[in-house]
């Protein structure tokens, strides 16, 4: 059977000079930039340190894929936007692929096909992603010179829609959707990873969080004896059972706090005051805060709350936060310290909408969790790649969308000879210089 990609096709003539194509061209590749990913790749060791913790039972005389080759492919085509395994099937030939996997574009073996990484994706058991989830923790904990004195984590979850009959996957009203609810937590500071965690499509309750929070904090203890840790979460994290966890374990918190009349009554006199002096000056909006000493009946001590209390010509609007922190005004708390937890917004959507890590389609919740973690070493690449962009670049702040169509999906020829192989990009590329400063910056210091 005649293979039609491989016949020429035509476009419209330029200047009455007819114009014909084919995709004969020979060994070129349409993502060249995947070996920035190689070198962040072999800098972080991620593929390397996954591999370690699963157990590969096959025999050593017979394999022709190594493990880390296996997760390096599938991570490396998560980052240049090919979410589904399947894509392996064509990119395994690539010639770009198959030197960021450490092979010679055509002397080497080929990569990894569907079948052989989906395998692997359902192959951990549940002690096992464990053990992944740690190297994920540690792989965080590792990307600072020394111990931070302090640092702030925000916890947060994001509705991940199921099409299917997966495991887990929950009806959830206030999505009216059947999703997961998978807990993703960042280190807003540096927008770096820290733990993604697959879970049902419900609330999280008190309990189920603070017994994430207890396996979390328990492993960066281990590498960070001394550091102060912030939890930051929305007012659904602020459960009596993690407060009190907290409390018990030296962990500042500030979380969000649902309003109620006591609450209300209790800044009556500041809100009053704010509402009175917008009237007088006729201003659209007038904001200010307060904070108030508050204990609910299902909490054990009492606790500092701050308000945020904005009036505008329509009425008044009251946000509370509950915090353990003893320093600090009521704004700086909230304006500055709470309201930075937008920040873990942005970064889940670079997670789940730029790195697909939404595609969650395996039935087994195992396999899905294996998924994700598979994405967030995608994205430990990407930011890796960022990292080493001048800060005063364009770039250094740029979404992964724009980092993968700028530099990642590169038009290169690829060339094996016999000492050498070279990659021969377009002229005109407009980001040659950045390229080749990226390369420089990301260059192992030892071979």
């Amino acid at each position: 059977m005649t293979d039609d990609s491989l016949l020429p096709f035509c476009f419209p003539a330029v200047r009455r000079k007819k114009i014909a194509a084919a995709f004969d061209g020979g060994r070129i590749s349409s993502d060249g930039g995947v070996m920035l990913l190689a070198q962040a790749d072999r800098r972080l060791g991620i593929a390397e340190r996954l591999a370690r913790v699963i157990p590969d039972g096959r025999d050593p005389d017979r394999v022709t894929h190594l493990l880390p080759d296996i997760l390096r492919a599938r991570i490396f085509a998560i980052a240049c936007g090919y979410e589904d395994a399947d894509d392996l099937d064509r990119l395994r030939f690539d010639p770009a692929f198959k030197l960021a996997c450490g092979r010679l574009p055509d002397s080497g073996r080929d990569l990894c096909s569907q079948p052989t990484v989906s395998r692997w994706e359902n192959a951990p058991a549940l002690r096992d992603l464990i053990r992944l989830m740690d190297v994920m923790v540690d792989l965080y904990c590792a990307s600072y010179t020394t111990p931070p004195a302090a640092v702030t984590l925000d916890i947060d979850d994001t509705v991940d829609v199921v099409h299917g009959h997966q495991q887990l996957a929950l009806f959830n009203a206030h999505y009216d959707e059947r999703c997961f609810l998978p807990i993703h937590v960042y280190d807003t500071a540096t927008s770096r990873p820290v733990a993604v965690l697959l879970r049902p499509g419900k609330t999280p309750s008190g309990t189920e969080i603070r017994g994430h929070l207890r396996r979390l904090v328990r492993r960066i203890r281990r590498h960070w004896p001394q550091t102060r840790i912030t939890i930051r979460g929305d007012g659904h994290y602020g459960r009596p059972q993690v407060m009190e966890w907290c409390d018990e374990n030296d962990i500042d918190f500030v979380f969000g706090l649902p309003g109620n009349t006591v609450l209300d009554r209790l800044v009556d006199a500041t809100a009053d005051d704010i509402r009175t002096r917008r009237a007088l000056d006729q201003k659209p909006c007038l904001r200010g805060f307060a904070e108030t000493s508050y204990r609910a009946k299902s909490w054990n001590t009492d606790r500092r709350a701050c308000a945020r209390i904005e009036a505008t010509t329509k009425g008044l609007d009251i946000r509370f936060v509950v915090t353990s922190l003893e320093t600090g005004s009521a704004e700086y708390l909230y304006e500055t310290l709470y309201c930075a937890r937008g920040q873990a917004e942005n970064l889940i959507k670079l997670h789940k909408a730029q790195l697909a890590s939404d595609r969650t389609s395996c039935r087994s919740p195992l396999a899905n969790q294996m998924r994700l973690i598979l994405h967030t070493a995608a994205y430990w690449l990407m930011l890796t790649v960022r990292d080493a962009i001048p800060k005063a670049h364009a770039l250094a702040t740029a979404e992964f969308n724009t980092i993968r169509l700028r530099l990642l999906k590169l038009g290169a020829r690829v060339v094996e000879m016999a000492s050498r192989v070279r990659l021969a990009f377009a002229a005109a590329c407009p980001e040659a210089a950045l390229i080749r400063h990226i390369a420089a910056a990301l260059m192992p210091t030892e071979p």
